[in-house]
């Protein structure tokens, strides 16, 4: 399933600057995610992190994990039938384990793969990686909340 930026801004509330995933590109219903981000030279965020030596975030990194982890929960639910997604937002509740393993920089693509570890009623515990071809630059555990907004 290909969901593109204007679908996606369609299931998240947030936008441009702070709208970290580009496309999603494989999912399944109440299982996993895979989405990714092309991370360039005119991110906002490379103006003062750091000038003469770009790397993006680990922070945003996290972020963009959390958004592909949002809209898998929203799409899951969609299809699920269980709410009427419209009226709802994800909130964070916990980051666990997180890692950085490699910088990441201006050029290349950041693929985001989470897979749930456990979904009850309104929370969603998700495995999240993030990769740039290949390889493991980034993980964490991360539980979220979909509540009205």
């Amino acid at each position: 399933m290909i969901i593109d930026v204007v679908e996606i801004q369609k299931i998240l509330p947030h936008r441009p600057p702070f709208l970290l995933v580009d496309r999603i590109t494989d999912l399944k219903s109440g299982e996993f995610i895979e989405g990714f981000k092309n991370v360039t030279i005119q991110e906002p965020v490379f103006g003062g992190h750091f000038p003469g030596h770009p790397i993006y975030p680990g922070v945003m990194i996290i972020e963009g994990m959390a958004q592909a982890g949002g809209i898998l929960a929203f799409k899951s639910m969609d299809e699920e039938g269980q709410e009427d997604t419209k009226d709802k937002v994800v909130y964070f509740m916990s980051i666990d384990k997180a890692k950085f393993r490699a910088p990441v920089r201006p050029g290349d693509r950041l693929v985001y793969k989470l897979s749930v570890i456990k979904h009850r009623g309104n929370i969603w515990v998700l495995d999240g990686k993030a990769f740039v071809d290949d390889k493991l630059v980034s993980q964490a555990e991360l539980k979220a909340m979909i509540v009205d907004k």
